[in-house]
């Protein structure tokens, strides 16, 4: 449901300074309770900047352009680019039914990119579909570590990726105060919402079967978050998606699904 919860934060706060404030909530809840693995810092900086800062300045921005049940579609873009990044640094077996699935999944984009009511948010677009590639290069760059828990992992990744955020807002977004000043308990209601379900529970549960299970084993799930994403979309921000998006959204799930059973097939051969 985040896509849901930020797209209602997005009309009250800058996208950057949204995830500021939520990444920074997050930091205070979870960095009491974990202790800082000092000899980390540096991954865990760039780690922050590239999964946290970057990733989410370029998807949210590009949500703030589009309805959330548009982007929660494209932004399935992650999956194909995790398994692409997998084969070329981790090594692992791409084949030809996940390459097939890779194909489906940008002709879906394609499809949703080309309907005539999305003529004027192409760059939105092209900007969730950036920070679909930089959530899975962060992913990769997380399989790689060791020694430190999902939770552990996501505190201190709030620690950093918290100023990084407002420094980044700060550069080049405005109206700071007065979105504070004006926001409602809805803006308030995303903020905790993106903070401490999303963050704080979410991620911290993510990054912990991530640490303890394949990815083919977990990566299934993800499925998951269009269906609760379009449902949230149509409930609460009164969205209709249209025949094309639904087209191409059904052909990105689809395209994603082979590439998930694919992996998870061969990886229990």
């Amino acid at each position: 449901m985040g896509f849901t919860f930020a797209k209602a934060g997005l009309n009250e706060f800058p996208p950057l300074f949204l995830m500021s404030l939520r990444f920074s909530l997050a930091a205070l809840i979870l960095c009491w309770f974990y202790s800082p693995p000092v000899g980390q810092f540096r991954i865990l900086f760039l780690l922050a900047l590239v999964s946290a800062t970057i990733q989410y300045g370029l998807t949210f921005t590009g949500l703030k352009g589009l309805d959330a049940s548009t982007a929660a579609l494209v932004v399935q873009m992650e999956v194909p680019f995790g398994a692409l990044l997998a084969a070329i640094f981790l090594k692992d077996n791409l084949g030809w039914i996940r390459a097939l699935g890779m194909a489906l999944a940008l002709v879906g984009v394609a499809l949703i990119a080309g309907a005539p009511s999305l003529q004027n948010q192409l760059f939105s677009i092209f900007l969730v579909i950036l920070g679909a590639f930089t959530w899975a290069l962060g992913q990769i760059m997380i399989k790689k570590m060791a020694s430190i828990t999902g939770f552990q992992l996501i505190a201190w990744i709030a620690f950093f990726a918290g100023p990084q955020m407002l420094i980044a807002s700060f550069l080049i977004e405005s109206g700071h105060l007065e979105s504070i000043k004006s926001a409602t308990i809805v803006g308030w209601g995303a903020v905790i919402y993106l903070g401490v379900i999303m963050t704080t529970v979410g991620y911290g549960i993510w990054y912990h079967i991530l640490k303890k299970y394949n990815v083919n084993q977990v990566m299934p799930f993800l499925l998951l978050m269009p269906v609760s994403s379009i449902i949230g979309a149509v409930l609460f921000l009164g969205e209709r998606p249209n025949l094309i998006t639904i087209t191409g959204g059904t052909t990105i799930i689809i395209g994603v699904a082979i590439i998930v059973f694919a992996g998870q097939r061969s990886s229990n051969l």
